[in-house]
């Protein structure tokens, strides 16, 4: 207890307050956050000693979603919290990457950052407190990091700007922004958007920027009051001086030669044989060196590169910077799904399906959100075949879980509500061939496949990279549009935007550097707009509108209202009612919300009829004065009885046959005779008809 410490501060108008010293004392680093009756821990730990054989910074980040924060036991048969959800993935992403640049390079011991919500206020989102409980744990930790780092939400309403907006302004909002950054650069954003100018974002982006700064000058006067010192016993990987002088002097031309090579496959060929000449020929003289060699063989790479790039203007395909590769799309190349389209820029190819479901087909959510499902879905699928790689499937890590919520976010503001087209929708990425940008690459697929599957979206959206080569010593910068995977993996940002030709509908980007400017955001906003509208144009010259019909293999969807009063009818005790009309319409899938609206949806029009006819026979009372159409179902010795719709029966009483006197009720009517007939009386819920006519 004589550790404790607690701090506080405004943001966005909030008070947060953040406590140190008092919980996980074991940890490097730990600190509660506080806002409304959201709290958020963050525990930040390392390991004295390298693993042998380390080769890369093993920096692992979890965001630790706990039912419990919001009221809420776990679903399942265990009744705990199992695989961490999507949302929770994406938020551990996000909390990742403005960190991940500002450990020191050489650093390869572990180190792990572990993001808990504790309790959950919807009037104060977890998101950015995590985000900037991660930076205060590491800064009040004895691990070297070059932060603080400050977080926050934007939101954009009525042309104003809101910080960690609360969930009722966050639903009005065209903005869904969240950046995170040092006090002298942006370093993450990440975005959702309906349709907004470059301006409009860069504004937002800026506006964050400033309560970022407030944040970490917080942030730095919490390190200075609590005296932190970092370890200094860390040891770090260095590549001797002159193994580094030898190498870089042998290897620079046999790089400048590899980097001469525009086709990819000539230069991947070239760089296999320089490496090998290299490691060849320091064999002798630095002999259990090949790591390092090889280390400083990629230095070169990145250096020969990006100079070619900063002094010549030239990149390593021979593009220019505002140049994007050849592009071409196909629409309709699977006969049997609902929509299909394929978008292939430069090496980079993805097929894209769409299929249309009922609205029980939505999926089920179970986080800390207020949201309890969705309606649109997209899944993005990376193959090792799409590099060239022989490896086997496994389920979708990390990356493929944030691309695939991406490509979702750019398409959403676009979707047509469920008024308007009742479906369910899934949409799914097969990256086909990698090189660069496949994120963006699914975004145009599946605006193509939707497109061919008539889903009515509202305009097409285009998706495209933007790259950065920043020069540290003379400063010079250069933005590339369209980037590929050499200048993603050498350069120093991936910055991805999507929209329309009215505007932004998401934003992400990573650095790899300590953050970029307003100049910079700017000038890779300008590009990635005019970039966007160019590939639009070639989707339009493949595609220029949604389909009128949809595919014959989509399900058709009857949409028609009954009262709410009537809906514990139709479904029947325990289901049996609505499961024996499903079995009698061969399987049509029947959904009714409380507010009494029906959606029956099938591939057999008949079908769906059929039923759409059961259920308001069900939900439709019988009056007196109206006349029906039904069939003779028993006959007894004072009158016929006469089916009604489902589950309604009237009796016709043999007085009530004609108007002349009858002998036997078998002398007009029979068993399976069409009636028309009228209702004449309602008393104790038995219903009285008199005989209008008779089919043959």
């Amino acid at each position: 207890m004589d550790n404790f410490k607690k701090f506080t501060t405004k943001i966005g108008g909030k008070e947060v307050s953040v406590e140190i010293g008092h919980y996980a004392m074991q940890a490097n680093g730990h600190c509660l956050v506080r806002c409304g009756e959201t709290a958020v821990m963050a525990n930040v730990c390392m390991n004295k000693q390298v693993k042998p054989g380390q080769d890369f910074f093993p920096l692992g980040v979890d965001y630790d979603e706990k039912m419990y924060a919001v009221g809420k036991i776990p679903g399942g048969f265990k009744k705990r919290e199992g695989r961490p959800t999507d949302q929770a993935i994406l938020i551990s992403r996000l909390i990742d990457r403005p960190l991940r640049p500002l450990f020191p390079k050489g650093m390869f011991n572990d180190v792990s950052v572990i993001v808990t919500p504790l309790s959950v206020d919807y009037d104060c989102p977890p998101e950015p407190l995590g985000m900037l409980a991660s930076s205060i744990a590491l800064t009040v930790s004895d691990i070297p990091f070059a932060g603080p780092t400050g977080s926050v939400q934007v939101a954009y309403i009525d042309g104003k700007y809101i910080i960690n907006p609360n969930a009722e302004e966050m639903d009005k909002s065209l903005i869904d922004l969240k950046v995170a950054g040092t006090k002298d650069a942006i370093l993450m954003v990440e975005a959702g958007a309906k349709e907004v100018s470059e301006e409009e974002m860069l504004q937002a982006i800026l506006f964050a920027h400033e309560e970022i700064k407030k944040q970490v000058a917080w942030q730095e006067k919490i390190a200075k009051e609590l005296k932190v010192k970092k370890n200094e016993e860390i040891e770090y990987y260095v590549i001797p001086e002159e193994l580094e002088h030898d190498v870089k002097e042998y290897g620079l031309p046999l790089i400048e030669e590899v980097m001469s090579h525009f086709d990819r496959h000539e230069r991947d060929r070239a760089e296999e044989e320089a490496d090998k000449k290299v490691l060849e020929h320091f064999a002798e003289k630095y002999p259990d060196s090949q790591r390092q060699i090889l280390d400083v063989l990629y230095k070169v790479k990145k250096q020969v590169m990006r100079a070619k790039i900063i002094n010549d203007g030239v990149r390593p395909d021979g593009r220019k910077v505002d140049e994007i590769r050849p592009i071409w799309c196909e629409v309709g190349v699977l006969p049997r799904v609902h929509g299909s389209g394929v978008f292939t820029r430069g090496e980079t190819q993805v097929l894209t399906t769409c299929t249309l479901g009922s609205l029980s087909d939505m999926q089920k959510l179970e986080g800390l959100d207020d949201e309890d499902e969705k309606r649109y879905m997209h899944h993005y699928n990376f193959p090792g075949y799409s590099t060239g790689e022989a490896k086997m499937l496994k389920s979708p890590g990390r990356r493929e879980i944030g691309h695939g919520a991406l490509a979702e976010r750019s398409l959403l503001p676009v979707l047509p509500s469920e008024e308007e087209f009742p479906y369910a929708i899934r949409t799914v990425s097969e990256v086909l061939s990698s090189n660069g940008s496949t994120s963006q690459a699914s975004v145009c697929g599946s605006t193509l496949a939707l497109m061919q599957a008539g889903v009515p979206i509202k305009a097409p959206v285009a998706g495209i990279a933007m790259g950065l080569i920043k020069d540290e010593e003379s400063g010079k910068v250069v933005v590339l549009s369209d980037i590929q995977g050499l200048e993603d993996f050498l350069g120093d940002m991936d910055f991805k935007v999507a929209g329309t030709k009215q505007g932004i509908t998401a934003i992400q980007m990573d650095i790899k550097i300590k953050g970029i400017d307003e100049k910079i955001l700017r000038e890779a906003l300008n590009r990635a707009r005019i970039g966007r509208f160019h590939i639009l144009d070639i989707m339009h010259d493949t595609i220029a509108e949604p389909a009128k019909e949809l595919s014959p293999y989509a399900p058709k969807i009857i949409t028609f209202n009954i009262d709410p009063d009537k809906i514990k009818d139709v479904i029947g005790s325990g289901g049996k009612t609505i499961n024996k009309i499903i079995e009698e319409t061969n399987g049509v899938k029947i959904d009714i919300t409380d507010e009494g609206q029906v959606m029956v949806a099938g591939t057999d029009v008949e079908m769906l009829e059929k039923a759409k006819k059961i259920i308001l026979d069900i939900a439709t009372d019988i009056e007196v004065g109206k006349t029906y159409t039904g069939t003779v179902s028993r006959i007894l010795q004072f009158g016929a009885f006469v089916t009604l719709g489902y589950g309604k029966e009237g009796m016709i009483h043999i007085s009530k046959l004609s108007k002349k006197h009858v002998e036997k009720v078998e002398d007009v009517v029979n068993v399976g005779d069409m009636v028309e007939v009228e209702c004449i009386k309602i008393e104790h819920g038995k219903v009285d008809l008199r005989l209008l006519a008779k089919f043959d």
